[in-house]
């Protein structure tokens, strides 16, 4: 029988430790399952595991693509699946682990994401956006696939462009597609953990504290050196959270208080954003710890709950 973990739950909650932990008892490799920590050399505003972090086990889905390299779930997905498949193949435990709830969930549906070969027309709708601007593309978008259309915003030319690229292509909507995908099984059924603690201003106080130390680990001089080797302030990887406003800070929009403090409440908002998306998987056991209570009590539910623990052992 094929054993897996998924590991889910806000940012600084614990999800490396535990996927360490748990990997080193269940003969495990850990999948990380964070848009960020796929980028090479961003490794401290990432939260990136270190070496000694990882404690000799195996760590897929790192440093995987260069900062200015797009990163969408479907990328993600075809990278990531053959690495469960093959850990699995070899008799070992995958054990899923990280905060974007949208490539944890795609990854574990086996999720075959609308493939659109490469003609031209995304360069074509890129065009007429910078032209039109996007409310006319999303016009068009509404008269076929208004369900679609309804989610986005105006300002969401990627998401929007995207739908589009995918209708006139394959003439299949994004909803038909997505509701197609939906009523297909699951490729895996893992057994869920949840991390949180029960108070949230513990959760608040760890990510503050997080930020502090990423700043005391040289996240400027990181960020300089992304510069330095010519990756483009506006690229994808560098509007993360962490790296975009320490960005306006190293050039002179905002002083270093400001860019610690922002980073600091975006840290928490998008900790919401995760518990939101997370929440609603009814498979998740939840591990919610008082902040007193150390990672030992962490383990020892965790243990508890995953059902084939003991074969580990």
């Amino acid at each position: 029988m094929n054993r897996m973990i998924c590991i889910a739950g806000p940012t600084a909650s614990g999800k490396t430790d535990l996927a360490v932990w748990l990997a080193q008892r269940l003969d495990g490799e850990v999948v990380s399952c964070d848009s960020m920590q796929v980028y090479r050399r961003m490794d401290i505003g990432t939260a990136k595991p270190t070496p000694a972090e990882r404690r000799g086990i195996p760590h897929h889905m790192l440093d995987v693509a260069d900062p200015e390299e797009p990163m969408s779930v479907g990328k993600f997905t075809d990278m990531a699946a053959p690495i469960v498949e093959d850990i699995l193949a070899r008799g070992k435990t995958p054990i899923l682990a990280g905060g974007t709830g949208l490539y944890m969930d795609a990854l574990v549906r086996g999720n075959d994401f609308a493939p659109v070969p490469h003609t031209g027309l995304r360069e074509e709708l890129q065009a007429r956006a910078a032209r039109e601007g996007t409310e006319p593309l999303l016009e068009e978008l509404r008269a076929v696939d208004p369900e679609t259309a309804a989610r986005l915003h105006p300002a969401d030319e990627k998401r929007i462009l995207r739908a589009l690229e995918v209708y006139l292509v394959t003439g299949k909507t994004l909803t038909a597609h997505n509701a197609e995908t939906k009523r297909l099984p699951d490729r895996y059924s893992p057994c869920w953990l949840g991390l949180d603690f029960v108070s949230r201003e513990a959760l608040y106080r760890r990510i503050n504290l997080r930020v502090d130390k990423m700043l005391s680990a040289g996240l400027l001089e990181e960020i300089r050196a992304l510069l330095a080797q010519g990756i483009p302030p506006g690229a994808t990887a560098l509007q993360a959270i962490g790296y975009k406003e320490f960005l306006d800070c190293l050039e002179g929009r905002c002083t270093l208080e400001e860019a610690t403090e922002q980073v600091k409440q975006s840290s928490r908002r998008y900790a919401k954003r995760q518990l939101t998306w997370f929440r609603r998987n009814p498979a998740i056991h939840w591990i919610r710890r008082e902040e007193d209570q150390d990672f030992s009590w962490v383990c020892r539910q965790a243990a508890a709950i995953i059902p084939f623990f003991d074969e580990g052992k």
